[in-house]
């Protein structure tokens, strides 16, 4: 894996054209080489590989669930598939931005099931007021986004899945937290959304989706960082056309 990752790094330090999050820890090194080796770039590459590889897994299983057990919906994406993108050709990254109601679907999904339920752990660099409590500098703290996300005060009719709440980017998406908030907030977010995106659109794009029997898919939460499911996504799939044309 060290091999691998350095290869990586050489390859985008011999491309000056490049602007990605590792060019960034590039431009790093050669402004502070004593804290910035490649042994840290390599690490910090490998630990945004782990992490974004788990939690859009994760966040990929919970939305199918979500989608077997609300066939409604998941007739209305398939349908925004076939006019946007069609059947002749397999969905690609640059029609993702068309896609408005499949973007819906994954930001109700993180609303109710966050990857990352207690987000990232902080700091508070200076002594300040949260929610009434007085929070003394370096005191560390856990942001349930799980908990705000699920808030009757702050979302309506909050443990249902809607995601027209979300459509034509309504303000609901400023109180969405999966990604933390502000200059703290998970850089790759970016990157997470285009994964669960293209993912998702050609799981649906190229399969008809169906529960393997009449009761609901089980929407128990299990435990871990990442909030896996307690039981694993069990459907039936049957190939749409355009499998017959991409193979």
């Amino acid at each position: 894996m060290d091999a691998l990752l350095q290869d990586l790094i050489d390859e985008h330090r011999n491309d000056k054209s490049r602007n990605s999050m590792i060019d960034h820890l590039l431009s790093l090194q050669e402004s502070q080489p004593e804290y910035y080796t490649d042994a840290i770039i390599r690490g910090l590459i490998l630990v945004m590989i782990l992490a974004g590889t788990d939690t859009s897994a994760v966040t990929m299983e919970w939305t199918m669930s979500l989608l077997v057990n609300h066939p409604e919906v998941l007739k209305k994406a398939r349908a925004e598939l076939d006019i946007q993108v069609g059947q002749e050709c397999l969905v690609d990254e640059p029609d993702l931005s068309k896609l408005n109601y499949l973007q819906a679907i994954i930001s109700e999904t993180f609303r109710l099931f966050p990857a990352a339920p207690l987000l990232i752990p902080h700091m508070a660099s200076n002594d300040c007021t949260i929610g009434g409590f007085d929070v003394p500098r370096d005191t560390i703290l856990l942001v349930n986004a799980w908990a705000i996300h699920r808030n009757p005060q702050v979302w309506n009719d909050p443990t249902s899945f809607k995601p027209e709440r979300f459509e034509g980017g309504e303000a609901e998406g400023h109180k969405l937290m999966p990604f933390g908030m502000g200059r703290r907030s998970c850089p790759g977010v970016g990157l997470a959304q285009r994964v669960v995106g293209l993912g998702l659109a050609s799981l649906i794009q190229c399969f008809e989706w169906e529960r393997v029997s009449e009761k609901a898919i089980d929407l128990t939460e299990g435990k871990g960082l990442t909030m896996p499911k307690l039981k694993p996504l069990e459907a039936m799939c049957k190939a749409r056309v355009i499998m017959n044309k991409i193979l």
